[in-house]
């Protein structure tokens, strides 16, 4: 029997919506991690994008929990999960996970790094501006040395608890899809590790891209010791992720279960585009190839010498193609496991609608979201190094005070 589809699995529960939520929470636990390598493994090269790293994590990971939100039916009652928590539900605990990520690390870590500057701001600033950044301060206006040391102090350690943080924050998406035993193309052990390294690659190459984009507009140089970093590990970050995904795809030829066929066969009609061309070809192979000659990956010199403004772009080419790579991963996962029936004997179609609330526009929307408020985030807390070298007294004089060496 050919092609045959039980009538109740013709349609699919999870849609693009579903699609945007690990895709959103990976952008934000890569981000997170990327701005850990100046503050914990003291990577100077990668400084000029730590505090812009912190605030993209900060506005994608608002915009995070929208999509499950939209998605549900009774979206109000969400609130629920925290009154009455279950503690065997993967799903049910991403309340718990999202806050802490949210209140006791994100926002402590951005507050410590940014006291300093929050305090010379409402100096600064008059009107709303200044009473708005006082408020910011939480009445904490000390600039001393010992001040300035504690938060220095208190943001490394929060970094430091915030790394397997967001391990977990985005390792526990991968969790969910690889403990569903009865799905064989969710099925996999490595399914977490898979989705964590992703993770780290979709953060860099989104905050190499806006590095670039906000300099640009800027009209500010770009710094390329900083940019050819930042391509040097999205390098890495990428071989490592493209092995372990090589690795779960011959473990499962390996295995050759039952389900090889069916799955074999919507790889080959269904997911053809994008698996192989997009995820594969497009999203992964030619980065890799691009940064490997361009990137001083493998050495202190790139293969190929290229002027700046050409490895530029090769950079940011790249980058842009990796994000479609990721999210082509994510919609693989989420759209390839509910394309085959439960007798694995048959495949459906998934085609996404237009307009309504599980539709493209709507999934556009919430992409460009996280844009909007990283827009308006720069703009009340500038990450920028000249933003913060340049900040006078209320007098207009130099404040005297620097910022702190950190304690290693």
């Amino acid at each position: 029997m050919q092609g045959f589809i039980y009538p109740n699995e013709f349609e699919l529960h999870w849609g693009i919506l579903i699609v945007l939520y690990p895709y959103l929470t990976g952008l934000v636990a890569g981000a997170f991690i990327l701005a850990s390598l100046e503050r914990v493994f003291n990577v100077k090269e990668v400084q000029p994008t730590y505090r812009l790293a912190l605030l993209t994590a900060l506005a994608f990971l608002l915009v995070a929990p929208i999509p499950l939100l939209a998605h549900l039916g009774h979206p109000l009652r969400s609130y629920e999960i925290f009154l009455t928590p279950n503690r065997q539900s993967a799903m049910a605990m991403f309340g718990f996970v999202y806050a802490w990520y949210l209140m006791v690390v994100l926002l402590l870590e951005i507050w410590f790094d940014y006291r300093k500057d929050l305090v010379l701001w409402a100096r600064q600033a008059t009107g709303v501006r200044r009473w708005m950044y006082y408020a910011l301060t939480l009445g904490a206006t000390d600039l001393s040395k010992r001040s300035l040391r504690f938060d220095d102090r208190m943001g490394r350690w929060i970094t430091i608890i915030g790394i397997p943080s967001a391990f977990l924050l985005h390792g526990y998406v991968g969790f969910i899809f690889g403990s569903v035993k009865a799905n064989p193309w969710w099925s996999s052990v490595l399914m977490p590790v898979v989705f964590l390294f992703s993770a780290i690659v979709s953060g860099i190459a989104l905050v190499l891209i806006i590095y670039v984009f906000s300099s640009l507009l800027r009209w500010k140089p770009i710094d390329m010791q900083c940019a050819d970093k930042l391509a040097a590990f999205l390098f890495y970050a990428m071989v490592v992720d493209f092995s372990l995904e090589m690795l779960d795809f011959i473990h499962r030829l390996y295995e050759s279960e039952e389900s090889i066929e069916i799955l074999s066969r919507m790889i080959e009609s269904r997911l053809f585009v994008s698996l192989i061309v997009l995820q594969v070809v497009l999203g992964t192979l030619l980065p890799l190839v691009t940064l490997g000659l361009t990137a001083p990956a493998l050495s202190k010199k790139s293969v190929l010498v290229l002027p700046d403004e050409l490895k530029r772009l090769a950079y940011l080419g790249s980058a842009i193609l990796v994000q479609i790579g990721i999210f082509s991963i994510r919609y693989n996962v989420v759209i390839g496991g509910q394309l085959f029936s439960k007798s694995l004997r048959g495949l459906t179609v998934y085609k996404a609608e237009l307009l309504g609330i599980e539709g493209v526009l709507m999934a556009s929307a919430l992409l460009i979201l996280p844009l909007i408020i990283l827009w308006m985030l720069v703009k009340i807390l500038p990450p920028w190094p000249d933003a913060e070298a340049s900040l006078p007294t209320e007098e207009g004089g130099d404040t005297g005070v620097q910022r702190p060496a950190p304690a290693r």
